[in-house]
């Protein structure tokens, strides 16, 4: 269910005369401000949250004041593309620059020494500065988080519920909201589409406060939900807040400057969650939309969507019968033989390559004692994502991944530095307990492979090694087509480990980037708190971004396991780096990517389906036996047809339809010359061919797993 959101009085509503007033006091566009129509049963925490926050506001702008003028000075701003201006600290920000350059249209955010950075917020000192409009992956993500306050502060108007998260997500973003057990009215969401919209019309700006932790307690008491997340997520002393019309809630930021930049929004579906994915814990209602700064977006995203409804890679396999799932495991794939096909061709891949770049397989147990994930660190934030059981009076459980269990590898006999680096690959079956609300298809699920691999190599042969995954992930996206981008996401806050090791190694992995020669972007302080990491996102055919293959160094689980290598001198031992490397990710994952990325039109090398034969009548059929014999002990995957009962043409539109990429038509003529017809599934005609010589082009085709095989035949 789609709603656009439309400019028109609520009729639920009802003046109120404390929310005009305050909105002369804050400056809000009066016939447009959302506080200006309520419902009679408005929350009551509302006023007494607006009053505190105008308090906390007014004590910070006396802050900002006494700043800008005893601690402000000259700072030098520099600019994307090397310009430089002038500003002064506490009193330039974003926004007057951008004005100044005559860049304000289409500027949603700004980017202040590789931070994040509202608009309106004066700089503090030297800057970087970046300015950056919708179309980048970040201001995109701001912009969307901003839509969430909007359709957040919509819902508590018109339900009255508890907010909890909205958060932007790759595709738009969502709010949910406690509603203590009452539904909402319908699923006709009229209404709120338009109260999102006089928002918007109201151009309400996003106020940024920040505010001690105490503050936080005081400002969302009413609120059960935002005080967990104070208490189990806030780590430090302050965080920040954000006021939007009516609503005032916990965010990070930054912001969007006001609401009228967000001009089509769209109400997407609405759906029953669980805080925190926990079934146990209390139900939610799950609101989903999607933004945009014009029309025109709006419309070529429908556009997207009913493209990817036709491409959705759980139609494309049931239509051509690849895999399903059922009751009986739930989150659990059962690969038929066309999709089994697909499945291990990926893997088989992926084992060609090993062999050619030093890998060495190695199988690894499903079950391991908990002792194990204790000490690997992964039973304290990971435990409640595991199946497990007791056994013997032990706890048991499943993997959800393999870095353990190759350490363990590692460590069963002493190791010599003449041994590194030592490349381990592993396609165990993986067991993850996802939520049920989170399974999609292949893209989630409870149990997969991943093409995973560990190195476990010298401080000093990192960069080779980083250079070695590099030029892997590049070779085996080439063969799907995939374009990908580079980010290197370096130390964060919290890390574990020395600084100079931290550093090191980033230098080297910088280093890689640089030979490399793809362009590349650093995200500061996003590395795991065991190491700096090199994510790569695919892009597929219709734009989307994918994560997929991931290098990350660790030196924390060598440390935590004991690895050590005797050294060149024969008597020391040293210990180890590890580097987790994946590139297809999950096979069950990636295979959906590539499902709807050929909207299942498959190239050769990897169909399931890859050459139909066709008898031209009864005459023919024995020789298109042969030929089907033929194919099938060459290794490819191929079909005959024999119904006698249906045309030429209907067999080809059959044929054509089921994507196969080659149809073979056996007629007396090719019979008696030992040739076929060849077309291909776009229609592609390419003539009489001898037989042999046919198994022998397709042959060649799948060996050099050509894209464009139908073209290059």
């Amino acid at each position: 269910m789609h709603l656009t959101a439309r400019v028109r009085p609520a009729t639920l509503w009802r003046p109120n005369i404390v929310g005009l007033h305050r909105q002369r006091l804050c400056k809000v566009p009066l016939a447009l401000s959302p506080s200006c129509w309520v419902r009679s049963s408005r929350p009551r925490y509302v006023e007494e949250r607006l009053r505190r926050f105008e308090e906390l506001k007014e004590a910070q702008e006396a802050v900002l004041r006494e700043r800008a003028a005893s601690a402000s000075r000259p700072i030098a701003v520099t600019l994307a593309g090397g310009k430089s201006v002038v500003g002064q600290s506490w009193r330039t920000s974003p926004y007057q620059i951008s004005r100044e350059l005559g860049r304000l249209d289409g500027t949603l955010v700004a980017r202040v020494n590789g931070q994040l950075w509202d608009l309106h917020r004066p700089l503090e000192g030297d800057t970087e500065l970046e300015l950056l409009a919708f179309g980048h992956t970040d201001a995109k993500a701001v912009y969307w988080q901003s839509s969430a306050h909007v359709l957040g502060a919509a819902m508590e108007q018109l339900y009255g519920g508890l907010l909890c998260s909205g958060p932007c997500t790759e595709h738009g973003f969502y709010h949910d909201m406690y509603l203590e057990g009452r539904p909402i009215p319908s699923g006709d969401y009229t209404e709120l589409a338009r109260v999102c919209r006089s928002m918007m019309e109201g151009k309400l700006p996003f106020e940024r406060v920040e505010v001690s932790r105490e503050d936080l307690l005081e400002l969302f008491k009413y609120n059960k939900f935002k005080l967990r997340l104070i208490e189990d997520k806030l780590k430090s002393p302050t965080a920040t807040v954000y006021r939007c019309g009516s609503l005032v809630d916990l965010c990070r930021g930054p912001h969007i400057a006001h609401t009228g930049l967000i001009n089509a929004l769209r109400i997407v579906k609405s759906a029953g969650v669980h805080w925190g994915g926990d079934p146990d814990k209390e139900p939610l209602h799950r609101i989903h939309a999607v933004s945009f700064p014009d029309n025109e977006a709006l419309e070529e995203w429908d556009r997207r969507q009913e493209e990817l409804k036709n491409r959705d890679h759980r139609k494309i396999g049931k239509e051509q019968e690849l895999f399903f799932f059922h009751e009986m495991s739930p989150g659990s794939c059962f690969f038929l033989p066309k999709g089994a096909h697909i499945y291990n061709t990926l893997t088989d891949f992926l084992k060609e390559e090993y062999r050619k770049r030093g890998f060495v397989e190695v199988v690894t147990p499903n079950l391991y004692n908990s002792k194990l994930w204790e000490q690997s660190g992964h039973w304290d934030h990971y435990s409640e994502n595991m199946f497990s059981f007791k056994l013997d009076n032990e706890t048991y459980a499943l993997k959800p991944m393999n870095c353990p269990g190759h350490c363990l590898m590692y460590d069963y006999r002493p190791r010599s530095w003449r041994e590194l680096p030592l490349r381990l690959a592993d396609f165990g079956v993986l067991h993850r307990n996802e939520y049920s609300g989170g399974l999609s298809g292949l893209v989630r699920s409870r149990r997969f492979q991943q093409d995973d691999a560990h190195i476990f190599c010298t401080l000093e042969q990192i960069e080779a090694e980083i250079m070695g995954c590099l030029d892997f992930l590049r070779a085996v996206y080439q063969i799907f087509g995939f374009s990908f981008r580079l980010f290197l996401s370096t130390r964060p806050e919290k890390f574990l480990g020395e600084v100079g090791v931290w550093d090191r190694a980033e230098q080297q992995l910088e280093r890689s980037l640089q030979e490399f020669g793809q362009p590349w972007e650093k995200n500061p302080g996003d590395g795991a708190f065991y190491g700096p990491k090199i994510d790569v996102q695919i892009q597929d055919a219709l734009g989307r971004s994918h994560q997929c293959a991931t290098v990350q160094l660790d030196f924390q689980l060598p440390a935590r396991f004991n690895l050590t290598y005797s050294g060149r001198d024969g008597n020391s031992r040293e210990r180890p780096v590890m580097i987790h490397r994946a590139i297809l990710g999950s096979v069950e994952r990636m295979m959906a990517i590539l499902a709807e990325n050929c909207a299942g039109k498959w190239p050769f090398w990897l169909s399931p389906s890859q050459v139909h034969v066709i008898p031209l009548g009864a005459s023919t059929e024995e020789y298109a036996q042969q030929v089907y014999r033929d194919l099938h002990e060459a290794g490819f995957m191929v079909d005959v047809n024999m119904d006698a009962g249906q045309s030429l043409g209907r067999k080809i539109r059959q044929a054509q339809r089921a994507q196969y990429n080659f149809i073979l038509v056996t007629g007396e003529r090719e019979r008696d010359s030992g040739c076929v017809s060849v077309r291909a599934r776009d229609n592609r005609q390419h003539g009489t061919r001898g037989l042999a010589e046919t198994v022998r082009r397709l042959g060649e085709l799948k060996a050099s797993r050509c894209r464009n095989a139908e073209e290059a035949f």
